[in-house]
């Protein structure tokens, strides 16, 4: 891969698509828990991104509420990736040019070899802004759902929507 790509660049490509898009700074956050004591009060979808592999190597993103408890044995099954693990530190710098704790569905930016699958529960999509990490985990950028989606198709990822644990899927 080459250089990942900077938040600057992020925020550039985002308004080259003509997404509205807001971001602020806090402490670095490396969980849901310490992200929740830096907001109160604050209206729309906090989301939780987990970069998953399976043995087969193939990998994926899976962006869910915060609060959703995700069974990764179940998930595996219902995104169709069979045993699902946690994705390496390398290789998420390697596909997603983040680091642990700044997981995101804008890292796709740097997956120019489109190796990452996306995963969005449709929960995510439900209530506007939607809250994500901007490449790093000290900042939060908010954006519509919808545009969220619109960034991922430009960016290559047409994701795939499901609901998470849902009874019939899989």
């Amino acid at each position: 891969m080459t250089m990942p790509k900077t938040s600057d660049q992020l925020f550039e490509r985002l308004t080259e698509l003509g997404i509205e898009h807001q971001t602020v700074r806090h402490p670095p956050v490396f969980t849901v828990a310490e992200a929740k004591a830096h907001r109160a009060g604050v209206a729309g979808t906090f989301v939780k991104n987990l970069f998953l592999r399976n043995k087969k190597g193939k990998m994926w993103l899976v962006v869910a509420p915060e609060d959703l408890a995700i069974d990764l044995k179940q998930l595996g099954r219902q995104i169709g990736a069979g045993h699902v693990s946690f994705g390496s530190a390398r290789r998420l710098m390697d596909h997603l040019g983040v680091e642990p704790g700044a997981v995101t569905p804008f890292g796709v930016i740097n997956d120019e070899r489109k190796d990452v699958t996306v995963v969005i529960d449709e929960a995510v999509l439900a209530v506007d802004p939607v809250y994500v990490h901007p490449l790093r985990n000290d900042m939060t950028t908010a954006i519509r759902g919808q545009d969220l989606l619109a960034f991922l198709r430009a960016a290559g990822h047409e994701p795939q929507l499901v609901r998470i644990g849902a009874a019939g899927e899989g």
